[in-house]
């Protein structure tokens, strides 16, 4: 039986060579990958490589977190102080509310957009899995985090070595900072990612976080008050109340910090109680971002 025209055209074809080839360059694999998903991330949460909008508000908290220690410099110089008004590690704690700002107003933009447009914005060659996603974006905040309270220290340190201040004492005060401008990028921020991750609506994150850090210091802030007014000689916090400080991150770190390295001072100072103080408060923070980590890699186990 004979085929008709079309049943031979259809069975015919031409192969056209347009010009494509195949990859010949080098294969960077899943950690290339992972290291520019947390570029990507890091870069996102200062607004870089996004619309102009969205660079105002990190842009601004940089600056208040920054001009203050400018200032402070400034009056070191003018007045020709032999020491800092503020210690490094202090200067954290009185920006503590402006990081926080910062801290629940980005997270949710790592995780959120991610979530409920179920992509992320870089096109992979190579597959990444889900616990190099966490890995990243984990990662990315708590850098992100640490690069804010990183400037103002910087800028302490530089004035405090430019003023003439003494510069071994200033370098290990400084290293009092950093270590604490560590542990505040690690411990409040651990819980802050789990709570972005929690739900594809940025709005909803943003106001879960900074109601859990506001609560959570507010809680502290009154047992606290409530402790030194019922004290007897009402000049020092008692022992008894330091364990409060387990129920902020903040006060968690600012009491380990400040037993760790002798710091503060006033009535109000938080302390962890000697150190089996220190041993339980190490612990929680250690548990803190451990656990939120493997309740984040779980979250991604279900996405």
């Amino acid at each position: 039986m004979s085929l008709s025209p079309e049943s031979r055209a259809a069975d015919t074809g031409v192969i056209h060579d347009i010009g494509y080839r195949g990859y010949t360059g080098p294969r960077l694999g899943r950690g290339y990958a992972t290291r520019s998903l947390f570029t990507q991330s890091l870069r996102a949460a200062y607004g870089l490589g996004r619309s102009g909008k969205s660079k105002v508000l990190p842009m601004i908290v940089l600056g208040a977190v920054t001009v203050p220690a400018l200032i402070i410099v400034a009056v070191a110089v003018i007045t020709g102080s032999g020491e800092l008004p503020v210690d490094y590690a202090d200067y954290l704690r009185t920006i503590a509310l402006v990081v926080s700002i910062f801290l629940a107003s980005q997270a949710p933009v790592l995780f959120s957009r991610d979530l409920r447009h179920h992509t992320v914005p870089l096109y992979f060659s190579r597959p990444i899995t889900r616990a190099d996603y966490v890995r990243a974006k984990f990662g990315a905040m708590a850098c992100a985090q640490l690069l804010l309270m990183l400037a103002p220290l910087l800028v302490l340190y530089a004035g405090s070595l430019l003023v003439g201040l003494k510069f071994g004492d200033q370098t290990e005060h400084f290293l009092y900072g950093l270590v604490a401008a560590v542990l505040y990028a690690l411990v409040p921020t651990s819980v802050a990612v789990v709570i972005a991750a929690a739900t594809p609506r940025r709005g909803f994150g943003v106001a879960a976080i900074m109601g859990y850090l506001a609560i959570s210091t507010t809680v502290l802030g009154v047992v606290v008050g409530t402790s030194l007014a019922a004290s007897d000689f009402g000049t020092e916090l008692p022992e008894s109340a330091q364990w409060a400080a387990l129920l902020s991150p903040g006060g968690l770190v600012e009491s380990l910090v400040n037993e760790l390295f002798d710091l503060g001072s006033g009535a109000e100072r938080l302390h962890a109680p000697g150190a089996p103080g220190v041993l339980v408060f190490t612990a929680v923070a250690a548990a803190m971002v451990a656990g939120s980590y493997r309740l984040l890699l779980r979250r991604y186990r279900n996405v």
